[in-house]
């Protein structure tokens, strides 16, 4: 154990980060360097570089929310199921985000966590493919517990302390993120239809008119649905189906 982590075992290694740059990029060096165990946890009280989607950075002030990275033994899953992956991570932190928030919260797709239309987490997963082998993924999650005074570049996002007027134990719903991941992980093998199901349950707008943007074009569209290969169902528009990054929100944010 190094001066900069403090490590619980609670029958799954749970890993406290004082600082560092990415715990997703931490993560991914132990997974390539270590014997890991499925469901291994590593937490952040400070991230100096913290990724998100498309390249996009996470800010997120120290000591106040949820950094958390998960890593995922998916040797017994094939690369074609990538998505079911992305939808279990997203209802595992719409669990437990929603649990105290309330019934507001919902999945944007792909996999940020809204409440209303404020954005109150976010998720990166990286993924270790050999060949046609996928043998690990690392689940790297952000989450606003406690920060009240978000800057110009998070002007939508939320807090689960805005929302409630409470003060969290941001260790402890860590934690119990942990097993909301590890439990919803297992429902890819179980249940994946049901997993889908659920998704597209709480999908944000879901049968509501959006404002999108394709190619610098701008269009109005009626959300439908999320397919298993996790692209995005819409109708009354010119397109009626779009991959990640083919198309971006632009009333949301």
């Amino acid at each position: 154990m190094s001066a900069n982590s403090i490590i619980h075992t609670d029958g799954l290694p749970f890993i406290e980060l004082i600082t560092v740059d990415s715990t997703n990029n931490y993560a991914m060096q132990q997974v390539q360097t270590s014997a890991i165990q499925h469901g291994t946890a590593w937490f952040a009280y400070e991230q100096t570089a913290g990724k998100g989607q498309r390249a996009k950075q996470w800010h997120t002030m120290p000591g106040q929310n949820i950094i958390l990275s998960v890593a995922l033994n998916t040797n017994t899953l094939p690369v074609f199921m990538q998505f079911y992956l992305s939808a279990a991570i997203a209802l595992a932190c719409y669990d437990v985000f929603s649990k105290y928030a309330g019934s507001e919260t919902c999945v944007k797709w792909p996999n940020d966590i809204y409440w209303n239309d404020r954005k109150a987490g976010g998720i990166l997963i990286e993924n270790i493919v050999r060949g046609n082998k996928w043998q690990w993924a690392v689940a790297g999650m952000g989450i606003n517990i406690n920060q009240t005074a978000f800057g110009d570049n998070a002007a939508n996002a939320v807090s689960l302390k805005q929302i409630t007027g409470r003060n969290f134990d941001i260790i402890a719903l860590a934690k119990e993120l942990r097993g909301c991941v590890y439990d919803s992980f297992k429902q890819i093998a179980t249940d994946k239809d049901g997993l889908m199901a659920r998704y597209n349950s709480v999908l944000y707008k879901k049968e509501k008119q959006v404002q999108l943007r394709k190619e610098n074009i701008l269009f109005n569209a009626i959300i439908k649905e999320v397919t298993p290969d996790g692209r995005l169902h819409t109708e009354g528009a010119m397109w009626d189906s779009f991959g990640f990054g083919e198309v971006e929100w632009v009333i949301a944010g």
